[in-house]
């Protein structure tokens, strides 16, 4: 059974840090795209950060762009979100993606249809 077990969310102060985590099993993502978003409360799901199955081609949405940073360890079938300078419009439940098969457009990584397994999420809460 796959499964995509995020961690690393937690309570924070306003321009703190915090490094997410998603560790996949019951097969290995090391040939596919995986990606952040997140859902704050009352709001639709959106992207965040996603990263090419090399590494190679990385992608933000505008609002986090220069403050977080997405990172993957093939070897160990986990990908990372590195969130720098947060803001309490961080405020959210942050779920990791990622796609079964290896090709994806470079237009598609910011979409949710892209992906095909999703982990259950993981609080990150910023106060000011």
């Amino acid at each position: 059974q796959v499964q995509l077990v995020e961690s690393g969310g937690g309570l924070v102060q306003a321009g703190g840090s915090l490094r997410l985590s998603c560790a996949a099993s019951g097969r290995t993502f090391s040939r596919s795209p995986m990606g952040w978003f997140r859902q704050a409360p009352g709001k639709e799901r959106e992207f965040v950060a996603a990263i090419s199955w090399s590494g190679g081609n990385t992608y933000y949405a505008d609002s986090v762009k220069g403050r977080f940073t997405i990172s993957r360890d093939n070897a160990k079938n986990t990908v990372y979100l590195q969130m720098n300078g947060l803001k309490p419009d961080d405020t959210a439940v942050y779920y990791c993606a990622a796609r079964d098969r290896t090709f994806l457009s470079s237009n598609y990584y910011y979409t949710e249809n892209a992906y095909d397994y999703w982990g259950q999420g993981t609080q990150v809460t910023v106060f000011a």
